[in-house]
């Protein structure tokens, strides 16, 4: 049988270029929107760039473009057309009805092909399709073929022929069981959250853009064994392993999604349990490809991404990662923790560890606490454990002051005032 996720589609990739648009920055999120499609598995013909005063509102691109990308679709097999900017209905349609030769997605879709591609984990899985059936259903409108085409090639990954023709009309109903499956699993994800914090041990997100090498640094440092690929999103889901430093004290690691610029809205939404692994944590490891000539822009998105997860507060260090490959250049920012490594052959990891402390040690406070005179034993735990200011035995028990991280807070939590 014909294995229709191994269909290779011959694209061309389609950019409008307005007046108001940084040249620059529309050329890298096209170099960016090759290296995607090529991830999907397509083989990237050429590119097209019309520079338009505004996109066109019915075929996003001019009248003249559209018959030259006719032409050039069927005088060279050309079967898919990935446009850089998000599209609407009725553009997809259009354009599509214009060109008659070739299908048309836009960026979000391709983002969301792959996430289809790489999802493997049944929460993976479920996340994938709600974002497209949130995104991609409205889309499927106008022409005969939109559902006949699905199954075969990029675009057509995740809930398939089938489910859409069965569920198309009762989207709405699809989409509530899926967020009901995916609420339970939240729960379960907050329980071990919960647990996690009991432990009191400290943990560190590794975040930052695709690619950047994030889960090659959770396997070095702990053995994970996650999968890692000089490919976009190879990784989708979180891992969280246990990790002993040269001093002693364990941490929790946990690797997280790769984050890109014009990342689908419905794709946060739907990974919302998953990226809030970042938004739980104590600390950031924000990794960034040094050797990549974009990676300043890359490092922006990465922070914007955070910000709106809501975890702009925790204490960061900025790891830049792949130094083996070549320093583009060094930042010499002095209100930032930043070390350079190479996770792939281990240089820089000491330096990394010696920041790891220093944020662990920066999150130590001084508290109150009364142990009553059955918990009289974790005194001398806190003696071994803790900076114990003073303590004062009375009928009630023992009132301490301490200094404590956040595992020794976590075993005396019961026990802290106020």
């Amino acid at each position: 049988m014909e294995n229709k996720t191994e269909i290779t589609n011959k694209v061309v990739l389609l950019s409008v270029v307005t007046d108001s648009d940084d040249k620059k920055a529309k050329e890298i999120s096209l170099d960016e929107l090759e290296r995607l499609a090529e991830t999907a598995g397509a083989e990237v013909f050429c590119r097209m760039i019309q520079n338009k005063e505004a996109p066109n509102p019915a075929t996003y691109i001019g009248s003249g473009k559209v018959k030259e990308l006719k032409e050039l679709c069927s005088n060279n097999d050309i079967d898919l057309v990935i446009t850089d900017d998000n599209l609407s209905p009725s553009q997809i349609k259009n354009l599509e009805d214009e060109i008659d030769c070739a299908d048309v997605i836009d960026r979000s879709m391709l983002i969301l092909d792959i996430f289809a591609k790489h999802a493997e984990s049944a929460a993976g899985k479920l996340q994938v399709e709600l974002a497209q059936l949130k995104y991609t259903v409205p889309r499927l409108i106008g022409k005969g073929k939109a559902l006949s085409r699905l199954g075969g090639g990029i675009g057509t990954r995740g809930p398939g022929e089938s489910k859409l023709e069965t569920d198309r009309r009762h989207v709405k109903r699809r989409i509530d069981a899926l967020e009901e499956k995916l609420g339970e699993i939240e729960k379960n994800r907050m329980t071990q959250r919960g647990s996690r914090d009991k432990s009191g041990i400290f943990k560190f997100a590794i975040v930052g853009y695709t690619n950047a090498g994030k889960s090659t640094l959770l396997n070095k440092m702990t053995s994970a064994g996650v999968l890692a690929e000089d490919k976009l999103f190879a990784t989708l889901d979180t891992t969280t392993r246990k990790y002993t430093m040269d001093r002693g004290e364990e941490i929790l690691l946990t690797d997280t999604v790769g984050l890109i610029r014009n990342l689908p809205h419905m794709l946060v939404e739907s990974f919302k349990s998953t990226l809030d692994e970042i938004k739980y944590s104590d600390a950031l490891l924000i990794v960034t490809d040094v050797s990549d000539p974009e990676f300043k822009s890359q490092l922006a998105v990465t922070e914007d991404l955070i910000a709106e997860l809501g975890a702009s507060e925790l204490p960061k260090i900025y790891v830049y990662n792949k130094c083996d490959l070549g320093v583009v250049e060094k930042s010499n920012t002095r209100d930032k923790m930043e070390v350079y490594i190479s996770a792939l052959d281990g240089d820089g990891i000491k330096e990394l560890e010696e920041f790891m402390y220093q944020v662990m040690n920066e999150n130590k406070r001084l508290y109150k606490i009364h142990l009553p005179m059955d918990k009289l034993s974790l005194v001398d735990y806190l003696y071994k454990n803790a900076s114990v200011k003073s303590v004062d035995y009375k009928e009630d028990g023992a009132h301490v002051e301490a200094i404590l991280d956040k595992k020794t807070k976590g075993i005396v939590e019961d026990f802290i005032d106020g």
